[in-house]
Formats: structure tokens, C-alpha cells, sequence
């Protein structure tokens, strides 16, 4: 019956434009509505498809592909306006993009229509460079705040600094095995962007986890260039290190108090370290973390929470729901996407509450509507599974991406290679610290069944100061005689050595985690959306019901990658992603892939030798982005949606831009993704075979 309707919809498209076949007279009412007008002067008398009822119009349009029916569009003004009707494109939308039907139209978005071409336009799908300056694998991007640079991190030891227009050039770069560094693993610009964070491994033995964090400038030639400003010691060096302010930078370091126990400092570092005196601090430690069975606090993070700043009684004893102290479940897990009782918390809400929720909606379920054969969307990639109430939070600033960053700056700032110089920053002598004012939360990795993170913790981050003047007292040696003089006064015996192992004993020593969730499997990536409102996280899940009785022996762990989303004005699992995405490396060797979000879309590498992009508030997987090896990380332009960066274990970088922008741009695609869509499932290509062990370094 469909193709009966698509083959009758195709012949009076034929009829319509060949103009043999219109009698030049009136109809019979004599009728001039534009409804009948053919675009060419002309109207059919007696013609089935003048008193055609424009249900049936719609109903055969339906089961036209999209081009077809703009194809159709153009034979006259009454097709023309059933062509726009916002019913057809919501089907379409939803048939070809695999949108549940319970899913309304993004706030804040034009029309059904826009939609479909947004997802068809304006993803970036295309691409159009291919960087191989490194010559090792290439660990990790990261753009700068005004998106016109980017910086990649390589096994080969060197950070290559990239601009970000077309065709993407080298503007600088730094051997950092001059430092003796093993490799680069992570970059980060300050808010300014007149300063990079560069994250890396020493050499050493196979299992040393010694890392150093270099800050280097970014000004302009005429300013001596990039230039290397100041050095971090950063241990162990998957903490990877971030920025806390503009002009301070947060390490870690780690030191073992007994078997399989340790304890992790938090740092606070100045970005500018004075060398003209010995009174000036360039570093201050700002927590201690207590560390069980192993594990350490990696991957930190800060997220700026203004809404924190409304609920000043967070993190100092708030009630729950249960009546419990907020402080006495510190280091409580959170197994469920609910609070107590089931109750809807967090934006956008679980994939469990999706499913068993009453109160949701199902909206315009249509019969007519049939399941196509095969449209499981587990055959290419998970969705993300949301609820209204996330789309319903989904500000209308999400919905368009930004225009091209390149085309708005100033010739100062072109002159000066889009970055801004020293004259911008701070001066060394301001405490840029002292003028924050937004809440944060420190987020990181941790663990506390096993040494492999499998937990996500969060402490506000409250009473920050930087000390402007070093006072030196006595010398240990003085007061180590102190003490002991006291000792011989008091008759008292030489102090006992802690506990260790017995945390509820110590606990007084270290700082308290306010929340901890826990994954259930081994958080292998973390990104922040730009509003530090959702964090994303990929984890490679645990068996079922497994049972750790050794921590140095974690369980095994799956073949594919879970994405849980975090609410962090909630603290609650409210999304999860399942089975999104292929990772083979035994728990071992398990490492790094780095998603990233931006306001449309979501974008992981994986060990399929792809990277995936999903839509954020829709949740459906688009595209595919294709490597010849292990995709380690993926970045979007923060200034532009449409562009998205891809490093590989394959030594190459590669940018893709949306359709549209490489046609504005004028630029000739060297390829492009594989896009999701139903259409075209029968020409997907198979899927991989399971892929080899590739790391012998982490």
C-alpha cells in the first residue's frame, strides 16, 4: 500500500510539471484560489488532484522521502503549503532520526521542519582536514573559550597549539621530552585564554605514576610567542590537573600511609611563580583526601554552580527527605536514579523513571504510525533516555548554535593570532581568587572497593584564600627540640603511630567528601556541559552482582561503554546511556576516552576505531566519525557547533564541519561521517570485530 501511494504521489508529481498534460481553462466553479494555482497560470478542470482533501495530500506525502516532497513542492501553491504542514516533518523527524513519539519539539525551536534540516545541515558530518603533524598517537584536544585555537596532546611528547580556521595551520608548539617527559596527555585553557594548562607523564619506571603540569602563554609573536611560564609537580598523573581560577591551577599528589592506604593533597597553584623572592607562596594545599584499598582521587575537575549559592545549607548538615544529616552520609553511594521513595529528582530524569513513571506523557501516539522493520536503535547506538522535565529545562539559548567565531573579531585580535596577550591578564601581584564569587564543585574519580575508579565524588568548594606572604617560624629542627622538651616536662610517652586502615580513627585528619556515586565499573572519561549544569560520564560497567573480595583484583569489564548523566544541582543519576560505544582493553590497561558536550550534542571516542555523536536533547545517536585506529578523545568548537575535532591512536587529527559550513566556507570535503538515520540502515557498515589490546603505558 505505501509503495502504492509513493508510485501515485511520483506520477502526479510528473503530471503536474509536464505542461501538455494541464488544459489551459478554468475549473468548473471558476474558482481563481491559489490553493489550485499551478505555478504556471494554469488550473485543471475536473482534475482529481484540484478536490484532492489535503488529509490525503498529507497522508501520501508521508510516505514520500523528504526530497521527493520538496520536489513536489514546487508544481504549485497548494502543494507548496501542504508541503510546510509541521504534521509531515514531524513524522519524518521521527521516522528517520529514530525519536521516541513521546518526545515534544525542542523548546525554543521553529518548527518540526527546522528541526529535521538543523539535524540535517548543521551537524557536523563533514570533513575537511586531515592533521598528521604528530608523530605518535594523539592522546587529546581541547579548544580555547573564544573557539579560534586548539590544543593536541601527543605520545610523541610535543602540545601543538592549532588555529582553529580553515584550512587549520600549526600557530605553536613545545617538545616537552626537553623536560623529560614521557608524553602529553591533557590540555586546558584558562578563561582568558592567555594561558595553557599542559598535563604529562615523567619518565621512570614502568609503574611510576610521577606527572608534571606546565603553564605556558599564549601571546603573540610579537610578545616572545608561546612561551613556557611555570612547572607543577602532579602525582599520580591521571589527576590530570584544571583550571580553579584564571590565574590558579589545581595539582594533586600522593603519599601511602600503610598497606594499600593512602592519602591524596589537592594543591592550589599560582599560574605566575615569583622567583625575586623566597616570602612569596606560589602554592597552597587545600584538601586532603583519606584513600582506601588502593585507589586515589584522579581526574579533577570544577564545575561553577551559581544555584549553590542559593541553598547556603549545603554541605553543612541539610536535612534529606528521610531526616538523615546530609553530613552523616558524606561517604553514602547513590545506587539509584530516584530519592527515597521513588520520587522524581533530578533533570533530565532516568531512564528508569521513563519507563515506569505514570505521570509521563505519550504524546500523538499515532496508529498509522507502524515500527519499521529492524529499527532497533541498539542495531547502531543507544539513545540517551530522558524525560520531559530535562527538555522542559532546556534553555532557548541551547538551541542555535553560534555563528562563525571567525568572522566577529577584531583585526587587533587577528593581528595578534585571535589570542589575547599578557596586557589582558591579571597582574601577578592581584589575587584574581579573592574575587570569585560564583560556588564550585571539585569533582573527581575515586574508589573505595578497588584501586580502579569506579566512584564520582563532589566537594563544594567553600573558604578559598591564597596567602600573600610566606612568615617563616622556627626550623623543624627547633621545633622538633620544642616538642621533645615539652615531652620530658610532661612525662609523656613517644606518640603512637595512627591506624590507618581504620578510617572512622582518622577521620578527624582528612577532608569529608559531601557526595559520592557510585557507577558500578570503571569511569574511563568526563565532561562538563557548557553550563556546568549536567555532567556526562563514560564508564565501562561491572558484572551484575559481582563480588570483589580482592581490590587489587577488580572485576572484569564489559566490551562496551556506558554514558550516565548527572544532574549537579541534584547530585542524582538522571540519564544513562547503555551499551553507547566499544572499548576491548582489559581493566588493566584500562585508560582515558574523553567525551566532550556542548548545547546541541554530545561526542565520545571509542576503541571501535570510531568516534559517536548523539543529540542532546533528543538523545539519538547521529553519526559516526571514521579513524583507522582507537579514537582518544573528541572536542566541539565552544563558539560553533558545527565543528568537531577527532585524535586517534592512527597519529591523525581530524576536524568535521556541517554541511552547511563548509558550503559557506567554500571548502571541498575529504570525506564524510556516517550518519544514523533509517533510510539509510541497509548501507551501515558491519560492525567491527573486537579489537585488539593497544596500551602498554598506562
Amino acid at each position: 500500500m505505501a509503495e502504492a501511494r509513493c508510485n501515485l504521489a511520483r506520477n502526479v508529481v510528473n503530471e503536474k510539471r509536464n505542461p501538455e498534460s494541464i488544459e489551459s481553462n478554468t475549473s468548473s466553479s471558476g474558482s481563481s484560489s491559489s490553493d489550485e494555482y499551478d505555478g504556471g497560470g494554469q488550473y485543471a478542470e475536473n482534475s482529481p488532484w484540484v478536490f484532492l482533501p489535503e488529509p490525503l495530500f498529507i497522508k501520501i506525502f508521508f510516505h514520500l522521502h523528504p526530497r521527493d516532497m520538496l520536489n513536489a513542492a514546487q508544481c504549485c501553491r497548494r502543494w507548496y503549503r501542504l508541503s510546510k504542514d509541521d504534521y509531515i516533518w514531524r513524522k519524518y523527524f521521527r521516522r528517520e532520526f529514530n525519536v521516541d513519539a513521546s518526545i515534544p519539539l525542542k523548546r525554543g525551536a521553529e518548527s518540526w521542519r527546522s528541526e529535521y534540516r538543523r539535524l540535517t545541515n548543521n551537524v557536523p558530518l563533514v570533513m575537511t582536514d586531515v592533521l598528521t603533524k604528530h608523530s605518535h598517537q594523539v592522546l587529546h584536544v581541547s579548544f580555547s573559550h573564544n573557539g579560534k585555537i586548539f590544543a593536541t596532546c601527543s605520545k610523541d611528547g610535543f602540545v601543538i597549539v592549532w588555529n582553529a580556521s580553515y584550512p587549520s595551520t600549526i600557530r605553536d608548539s613545545y617538545d616537552m621530552k626537553k623536560l623529560n617527559w614521557k608524553y602529553t596527555q591533557y590540555s586546558q585553557f584558562n578563561q582568558s585564554d592567555t594561558l595553557l594548562l599542559v598535563s604529562g607523564v615523567h619518565f621512570g619506571s614502568p609503574h611510576s605514576t610521577s606527572g608534571e603540569i606546565a603553564v605556558f602563554t599564549m601571546q603573540s609573536k610579537i610578545f616572545h610567542g608561546f612561551r613556557l611560564k611555570c612547572r607543577v609537580t602532579n602525582r599520580p598523573y591521571d589527576i590530570f590537573g584544571t583550571w580553579f581560577s584564571d590565574q590558579h591551577l589545581l595539582s594533586g599528589d600522593l603519599s601511602w600511609l600503610a598497606h594499600l592506604v593512602s592519602q591524596s593533597m589537592l594543591w592550589l597553584n599560582k599560574a605566575s611563580q615569583e622567583v625575586d623572592s623566597e616570602h612569596t607562596p606560589v602554592r597552597k594545599q587545600i584538601y586532603k583526601f583519606y584513600n582506601r584499598n588502593a585507589s586515589s582521587i584522579r581526574a579533577i575537575m570544577v564545575a561553577n554552580c551559581p544555584w549553590l549559592a542559593e541553598d547556603d545549607s549545603v554541605g553543612k548538615g541539610r536535612k534529606d527527605e528521610d531526616g538523615d544529616e546530609a553530613s552523616n552520609q558524606s561517604r553514602a553511594t547513590d545506587d539509584g536514579p530516584s530519592g527515597s521513595g521513588g520520587r522524581r529528582a533530578g533533570n533530565p530524569l532516568s531512564h528508569y523513571q521513563m519507563n515506569h513513571d505514570p505521570d509521563s506523557e505519550d504524546e500523538d501516539d499515532d496508529p498509522d504510525e507502524e515500527p519499521e522493520a529492524g529499527a532497533n536503535p541498539a542495531d547502531y547506538a543507544s539513545p540517551i533516555q530522558y524525560l520531559e522535565e530535562f527538555r522542559q529545562e532546556y534553555e532557548e539559548s541551547y538551541y542555535d548554535s553560534s555563528d562563525d567565531c571567525l568572522d566577529d573579531d577584531d583585526d587587533d585580535d587577528e593581528e595578534r593570532g585571535g589570542v589575547a596577550d599578557d596586557s589582558t591578564e591579571l597582574s601577578e601581584s592581584e589575587d584574581d581568587i579573592a574575587q570569585l564569587s560564583t560556588p564550585k564543585y571539585l569533582i573527581f574519580s575515586t574508589g573505595s572497593k578497588t584501586y580502579t575508579p569506579h566512584q564520582i565524588g563532589f566537594k563544594r568548594i567553600t573558604g578559598v584564600t591564597f596567602p600573600r606572604r610566606v612568615e617563616y617560624g622556627s626550623t623543624l629542627r627547633e621545633r622538633v627540640a620544642i616538642r621533645e622538651r615539652q615531652r620530658e616536662l610532661q612525662n609523656e610517652s613517644p606518640p603512637v603511630e595512627p591506624n590507618w586502615a581504620n578510617y572512622e580513627a582518622v577521620a578527624d585528619r582528612f577532608d569529608r567528601v559531601d557526595k559520592l556515586i557510585d557507577l558500578h565499573g570503571h569511569i574511563i572519561g568526563m565532561g562538563l556541559s557548557p553550563d556546568h549544569r549536567y555532567l556526562y560520564v563514560n564508564s565501562r560497567p561491572w558484572p551484575k552482582n559481582c563480588v570483589i573480595r580482592n581490590p587489587l583484583e577488580p572485576p572484569a569489564i564489559a566490551q562496551e561503554i556506558d554514558i550516565h548523566v548527572i544532574d549537579l544541582m541534584t547530585l542524582k543519576k538522571v540519564g544513562k546511556m547503555l551499551r553507547a560505544h566499544k572499548a576491548y582493553t582489559p581493566n588493566t590497561e584500562c585508560f582515558f576516552i574523553f567525551l566532550d558536550v556542548c548545547d546541541n550534542y554530545v561526542a565520545s571516542g571509542a576503541e571501535d576505531m570510531h568516534a559517536y555523536l548523539w543529540e542532546r536533547y533528543y538523545g539519538v545517536c547521529l553519526a559516526k566519525y571514521q579513524h583507522e585506529d582507537v579514537v582518544n578523545s573528541v572536542a566541539f568548537n565552544p563558539r560553533d557547533n558545527e565543528m568537531l575535532v577527532t585524535t586517534s591512536d592512527d597519529y591523525e587529527i581530524k576536524v568535521w564541519r556541517s554541511a552547511a559550513k563548509a558550503k559557506k566556507l567554500g571548502i571541498v570535503p575529504v570525506g564524510k561521517a556516517v550518519e544514523f538515520r533509517k533510510l539509510n540502515r541497509n548501507n551501515r557498515p558491519q560492525p567491527q570485530p573486537h579489537y585488539r589490546s593497544r596500551r602498554s603505558y598506562r
